[in-house]
């Protein structure tokens, strides 16, 4: 038998014979219900045989016939009911055991998110994106769906969606640009840091989403579902389709909060706090002026994350302030990374170095942060030895500082447009995708190796709006992206190390040695990223002024 489980309650297979009906009464099932009409195959055991044989071991049989490729809203809202009828776990079997995933699928679309559905098939060996229109319409088929289309539909806007429509209308104005995004709030991230060391006000890091985005765009204030790539469609949440002719991709990444165990219930309370979320920040600093002594954890989950260093510039500004208030002395500042170095392009970790023996850091390498006990005060790490074993190492803290695990958003890892890994698998030169020629993407949400920072996607935007534009017919030339990003490392209240690269680590300064010297902590880089970065953002980036970021034709 090939029995694949969906949940703890469902698993479905290929047609069972009577006699594997033991071993499945052995193996724990109490009920089977049977997809498969009787007669659809010379070799196919009636469902009459099925029934005897689950009587005698006690199972409940029930029959509900489906015709391939035939899976009514009827059929699937009886198989629902079903489940909630029967004793479980369920067995549910047909030919392959595709039309019982279907029916579970169509069942369970009122009551999962349709990438859990999408993904929890998938995982079972069952492909069912063709169903994706069904499953956002709560598994009825579609009926009257509402159909918007655009030459140009960006989904996110984030840094790297409402820049990449600005480059396009600042080349044409009159381009039928759509923006898929349900946010209220636009957020300048890069700033939380700074609001985390009590240098920004957090209000001044969000903007009303509606005073930002360019007039001239559609903004389609809206979820979105799934993606069908082949039918050139964006599905909206309710099933709405929004139909485009180049799509572009870019709704950031997800924080998996969840992923360690106990962190959700704790964020914002009990000395647990994170940067990346705009409601947390100020809890930062509120800890950070607030602890007089005892020991401050600072904790990186696995790469790739959004801005790498931001896990250590928490860190050295704390252990700053600290150290200017005279406390640092009875604080004990512990970095867990996984990783086995301090950053990832060597150049510049002789310079963090220093900060991290001038603060007394204690670095530990190989640690993965795995649970937190918020009101015990405890958290918990995993580390792989060089035998393989895995060992767990639990510390007490006064304050934590926690930057969750990160993958691309659930709609996006349920769809045809990702790699094996999760992200969106584009040229990383022309971030066009590599299977879908009408689809670009940029930001965090790719696959290319670059740093996932604001800078990044600063350098990207141009790149992508002249590709677009040069498939559209309306321009030539190819332009490529060098993997450039930035990250200002705040070393100190006044200093920064600015950690420029392109791909493969290169270093690759904007400005003359002379000036701003990367390697070395710079009074300037500070006033850079405290007084000029924040307006380059809000009227230079997002508005499609490309300073320094004209892209580069390679054909």
């Amino acid at each position: 038998m090939d029995i694949r489980k969906l949940t703890v309650e469902l698993a479905v297979s290929k047609q069972i014979a009577a006699s594997d009906l033991r071993a499945l009464a052995q193996a724990g099932f109490r009920a089977v219900v049977c997809n498969r009409p009787d007669g659809e195959g010379a070799d196919q055991p009636t469902f009459s045989e099925i029934e005897a044989a689950a009587r005698q071991h006690g199972i409940e049989a029930h029959y509900l016939p489906i015709e391939s490729g035939k899976v009514g809203d009827s059929g699937a809202a009886r198989f629902g009911e079903l489940m909630r009828e029967l004793p479980k776990p369920v067995l549910a079997y047909c030919r392959t055991g595709m039309r019982a995933a279907t029916l579970w699928a169509l069942s369970e679309a009122p009551l999962r998110a349709l990438p859990e559905i999408i993904t929890t098939a998938a995982a079972a060996g069952y492909d069912l994106s063709a169903l994706t229109r069904r499953i956002a319409n709560s598994g009825k088929v579609p009926v009257d769906v509402a159909v918007a289309s655009h030459d140009i539909v960006i989904v996110g806007a984030g840094a790297a969606g409402v820049a990449t429509a600005a480059s396009l209308l600042a080349r044409d104005r009159h381009l039928d640009i759509a923006i898929i995004d349900p946010a209220d709030i636009h957020y300048y991230q890069p700033g939380w840091t700074m609001v985390g060391a009590g240098v920004f006000k957090p209000e001044v890091t969000a903007r009303k989403m509606a005073a930002l985005l360019p007039r001239q765009v559609h903004w389609i204030k809206a979820a979105v579902a799934a993606f069908e790539p082949e039918q050139n469609a964006v599905i909206l949440k309710g099933c709405r389709i929004v139909n485009y002719k180049q799509l572009i991709v870019c709704p950031g990444l997800k924080l998996d909060w969840r992923a360690i165990e106990g962190l959700a219930d704790t964020l914002g309370k009990n000395g647990v706090t994170s940067n990346y979320r705009y409601d947390l920040a100020s809890y930062t600093w509120q800890l950070v002026q607030e602890l007089k002594g005892g020991r401050a954890l600072f904790t990186q989950p696995p790469m790739p994350i959004k801005c790498a260093g931001a896990p250590q510039k928490a860190m050295y500004l704390s252990s700053d302030y600290w150290q200017r208030s005279g406390r640092l002395g009875r604080i004990d500042v512990e970095f867990y990374n996984p990783g086995a170095a301090l950053f990832g392009v060597t150049d510049y970790v002789p310079a963090l170095m220093e900060y991290v023996k001038r603060y007394d850091i204690a670095l530990n390498f190989g640690f993965t942060l795995s649970a937190i006990d918020g009101p015990a005060k405890m958290a918990t790490f995993m580390r792989t030895l060089v035998d393989g074993t895995v060992e767990t190492v639990t510390r007490a803290f006064d304050m934590i500082h926690v930057v969750p695990p990160q993958k691309a958003p659930d709609f996006v890892r349920a769809s045809t447009l990702v790699d094996k890994t999760g992200w969106v698998d584009v040229d990383p030169a022309t971030l066009r995708h590599k299977t879908y020629p009408n689809i670009f993407a940029l930001g965090d949400v790719t696959n290319t190796s670059n740093a996932k920072t604001a800078a990044a996607a600063r350098k990207q935007a141009p790149v992508v709006a002249h590709n677009v534009l040069a498939a559209l017919g309306k321009v030539s030339g190819v332009a490529a992206y060098d993997g450039y990003g930035s990250c200002p490392l705040t070393v100190e209240r006044g200093k920064i190390v600015l950690a420029e690269f392109l791909y493969g680590g290169k270093v690759a300064p904007c400005m003359p040695t002379w000036l701003i010297d990367g390697k070395r902590p710079s009074r300037l880089a500070w006033f850079l990223k405290k007084r000029i970065l924040p307006p380059l953002y809000w009227h230079g980036m997002l508005r499609g002024r490309e300073w320094l970021v004209q892209p580069e034709l390679i054909g």
